[in-house]
């Protein structure tokens, strides 16, 4: 069973209903329990850093999170379960993150023609060979609703970037792990191709 990690915020439905039309089971659970039993962990998530790191502590998933990912558990991370696994965001004053990677999240800056928040269809430019991207080439579009990106400390990471005003990490990747900005329940056939992997992946591990 893949674990999705309910913590008040986030399109938490829309991801479940991904899993499921590629043929994988599922769950919306914040029972630690759950999410430590299952074989995949999802992190998805909307909304401001500070308020999703603040429900995570309300919900006491910050160290199981931790866990799962320092132990190498297949792990998804989306949009801002992305964000969240670096260090720390400037977004609203500098904010801690879940520390997991080092790194900083900062905020796009409007002007000459940049829009923010960067929102709709962009294309990725391929960085590292990653099973989680089976399928996917360098210039496929997915879909992008964002005011902040991660700037990684750790170049080895960066498995896609997408080009906003300049390049910025749009994927990271890992033996295990898998996180994106963009959001692969909105992607349509590319974004379900990636849920599939991960499927496959959790499957195989």
């Amino acid at each position: 069973m893949i674990a999705i990690v309910d913590y008040g915020m986030g399109n938490l439905r829309s991801v479940q209903k991904g899993f499921e039309r590629v043929g994988f089971q599922a769950e919306v659970t914040r029972e630690v329990g759950k999410i430590a039993s299952a074989r995949g962990v999802v992190l998805p998530g909307v909304g401001a850093f500070h308020a999703c790191m603040e429900n995570l502590k309300r919900f006491e998933l910050i160290e199981p999170i931790r866990r799962i990912v320092r132990e190498q558990k297949p792990f998804l991370g989306i949009c801002l379960g992305f964000q969240l696994l670096f260090a720390e965001s400037e977004e609203f004053g500098l904010q801690k993150g879940l520390e997991l990677f080092p790194g900083r999240v900062v905020g796009f800056h409007a002007g000459n023609g940049l829009k923010v928040p960067h929102m709709g269809w962009n294309r990725i430019e391929k960085k590292q060979d990653t099973p989680f991207l089976d399928g996917l080439s360098s210039g496929d579009y997915v879909y992008f609703v964002h005011s902040f990106y991660v700037v990684p400390e750790i170049s080895s990471l960066v498995a896609t970037t997408t080009d906003y005003g300049s390049p910025f990490v749009s994927s990271i990747a890992t033996e295990r792990l898998f996180a994106c900005q963009f959001h692969p329940e909105k992607s349509q056939e590319l974004g379900l191709r990636i849920l599939a992997n991960f499927g496959r992946f959790v499957a195989s591990n």
